[in-house]
């Protein structure tokens, strides 16, 4: 994982994804960012996944796992598509925004297990640590480490995420798929005063 992020730089990072949300339920173009006046850590590629909840149900939830562009335009277009293109939801509207939280999770670069053997991924896995990509020919998902929070089996982890990617649940037993882990750096707002 890189360099750990400041308190400043998340509540920044989360001050621009709640601008986002806004201006995608708004349906305005994003303002441009002066990307000189940002800590170099918001400058730099990243990669991240934004997560909006509405009552602690999920509400949409988009990102990337390769860092191509710097990680404060990434948060922002992800916020964006999380309230305007998650096809499991309908675009946020202008009503519902203030009752959706958002939560922003950092990714490191996925590093591919070296085994293909069942009882080895098992144990390198980490629940609650580690997320997953799962990988095969034009197949990909991956869970986020936040989901080992409802799925705490790493048995059921790996069968629900090839699930996740149109592949049999056993696909992972039987080294037809690529897995790969990384970690996360995730903040969420203060919701407490609400």
């Amino acid at each position: 994982m890189t360099a750990m992020l400041s308190k400043d730089e998340k509540e920044y990072l989360l001050r621009v994804a709640r601008a986002a949300l806004e201006a995608a339920a708004h349906d305005r173009k994003l303002s441009p960012l002066d990307l000189s006046k940002l800590p170099e850590r918001l400058q730099a590629p990243g990669a991240s996944f934004v997560t909006l909840t509405k009552q602690g149900a999920l509400r949409g939830c988009i990102g990337a796992l390769n860092a191509e562009v710097p990680l404060v335009e990434d948060v922002r277009q992800h916020a964006v598509d999380a309230a305007r293109h998650d096809h499991r939801f309908q675009p946020v509207t202008l009503d519902e925004t203030q009752s959706i939280a958002i939560e922003v999770s950092v990714l490191s670069e996925p590093q591919p297990i070296s085994t293909t053997d069942p009882d080895a991924i098992l144990k390198v896995l980490r629940p609650g640590v580690d997320g997953v990509v799962l990988l095969s020919g034009s197949r990909r998902a991956t869970f986020l480490p936040q989901v080992w929070e409802k799925v705490p089996s790493p048995e059921e982890f790996l069968t629900m995420l090839c699930q996740k990617a149109d592949m049999p649940g056993e696909a992972w037993k039987q080294g037809e798929v690529e897995i790969l882990i990384y970690q996360v750096e995730s903040f969420h707002e203060d919701t407490s005063a609400e």
